[in-house]
């Protein structure tokens, strides 16, 4: 044994040369890493958004600006009088760290504050998702993107409420 060198073909059996091909077509069907997102432009289109809780509706219009938000044409403090309505509303941008960089107008109807604040919420959550997807993870992992199904059982018929029964006497 010995040198390949001196090897000879065996007769009427195909010639099988080593291909590169195989190699190559790995190498191309490896695909390339995605580019990093990034933010939208400055002065770019609106990121528009919609949040509900309980039966309240926030539609959220999301731009580039100075950290001023406006709810049905107010401030946030108009608006939502609690400090706790406030800064849970506010939540998304300011866990972010982008309160200062976008200007909101939101437009929310339905259910009392506290509903109306989840729904903001959950509303500017979805806002920021799209003004910078890179966010999402951070957003996803803290419950920001969920939406809360809470809400009012209805009442029924033959009873006082939703769970409470009329008073029942045995004589």
């Amino acid at each position: 044994m010995g040198d390949s060198e001196n090897i000879e073909p065996i007769p009427g059996a195909p010639e099988s040369a080593p291909s590169e091909t195989p190699a190559v077509e790995a190498a191309a069907a490896t695909p390339e890493p995605a580019p990093e997102p990034t933010p939208a432009p400055i002065g770019s289109e609106p990121f528009c958004a919609t949040g509900r809780r309980k039966t309240s509706v926030a539609r959220v219009y999301l731009r580039s600006g100075r950290g001023r938000l406006r709810v049905n044409g107010r401030t946030l403090e108009q608006v939502f009088t609690s400090p706790h309505w406030r800064e849970h509303a506010r939540e998304p941008l300011t866990y972010a760290g982008v309160a200062e960089q976008y200007d909101a107008e939101i437009l929310v109807k339905g259910s009392g504050p506290g509903g109306q604040a989840g729904a903001v919420r959950l509303g500017l959550a979805r806002a920021l998702i799209l003004a910078n997807p890179a966010l999402r993870t951070k957003l996803r992992r803290n419950g920001f993107l969920t939406r809360d199904p809470r809400s009012k059982e209805r009442k029924k018929y033959g009873q006082k409420g939703a769970r409470k029964r009329f008073q029942w006497t045995k004589r």
